[in-house]
Formats: structure tokens, sequence, C-alpha cells
């Protein structure tokens, strides 16, 4: 006696089809499929995993506000305001002022760069003057540090403690 794949009844062994559900029975049967689980995938060692279903916080990497105390934030926040205001001479004062704070420091080398950004572009410009498109593109990368040094400014007064945008990429005093 054969069973039907199909309901599982007792049928004659000469039998092609199962008198109770109609199968087939001489067709050759798929194979049932186990069930599988697949398990989430493991990502590297210090890469990230990125889960679409869990919503990922906004942070910034060139934030550093969590970084510093909120009273030095508060008692040196116009000294560091001078720094994008004055450029040089802001630097200058702020280096001669004496003081410990991780956040003036902070600015300070914000200001270094700044400064020594814009000499390099002022210097290379002035040599290259002969050219046509030196001066041109000098200019705007003068004017483009300028925009980027009052967004800094406009950081400072809300007491955001930021790498400034452009200046960032230059990694000569972190």
């Amino acid at each position: 006696m054969k069973v039907c794949p199909n309901c599982k009844n007792n049928i004659d062994d000469a039998s092609v089809f199962c008198a109770v559900c109609g199968a087939n029975v001489t067709a050759p049967q798929p194979e049932p499929q186990p069930n599988v689980e697949y398990a989430q995938p493991i990502p590297p060692q210090g890469v990230p995993y990125y889960n679409a279903a869990q919503p990922q916080p906004n942070v910034d990497p060139y934030d550093h506000t969590s970084e510093f105390d909120s009273q030095d934030i508060a008692e040196n926040k116009l000294m560091a305001m001078l720094i994008y205001l004055l450029g040089i001479v802001g630097v200058a004062i702020a280096l001669l002022s004496k003081n410990d704070s991780k956040y003036l420091n902070f600015h300070i080398r914000q200001g270094i760069k700044f400064v020594v950004v814009e000499a390099i572009v002022s210097l290379v410009t002035a040599v290259l003057c002969w050219t046509c498109i030196v001066p041109v593109v000098g200019g705007v990368f003068l004017l483009a540090l300028a925009i980027v040094q009052i967004i800094a400014f406009v950081d400072v007064y809300n007491g955001k403690v930021k790498d400034a945008p452009i200046i960032r990429s230059f990694k000569f005093l972190d």
C-alpha cells in the first residue's frame, strides 16, 4: 500500500491518482524545504552597523561642545569671539591673556589655522599675480575663509564648540 503525499490516505499500489483528494501519486514530489531562519549579519569589528529599523542619532562629528565645561565656555566666550573678529590681533590678545582655559585654547588653535591659511593663500596669490586665474581663485578662497570666520564667530556666540569648515581639513595644530 502506498500513502498519498497530499492527504496521507492509503492507496492501492497500482493507482495513479488518490481516490480521496485526486492528487497524482506517480509524479515526483518536491522535497519539503526545511524552515530556515537567517541570522542578522554581523558587522566587522570597528565598523558601525546601520539598522534601518532603528533611527540613528544625528551626531555632528565636528561638534565638541559636550567636551567642554559650560562655565569655561561662559567665562571665555568674549575672548573666543575676538579671535574670529580680529584675526591675528585677536589670536595675539588671547595668547597674552595667559588663560589656562581648554575652551579658549581650542579657539586659539582655530584662529592660528585661519591666519596661516590666509597667509599662504595671500602669498601664493601675490607671487602668481601675473596669471589671470590665480588672483581670482585666491580672492574667492579668501572670501570663503571670511564667511567661515563669520560662521565660527556665530557658533561661539551661541556657545557651540565646532571645528570650522574648510579649516578642519588642515590637520596641523590638532
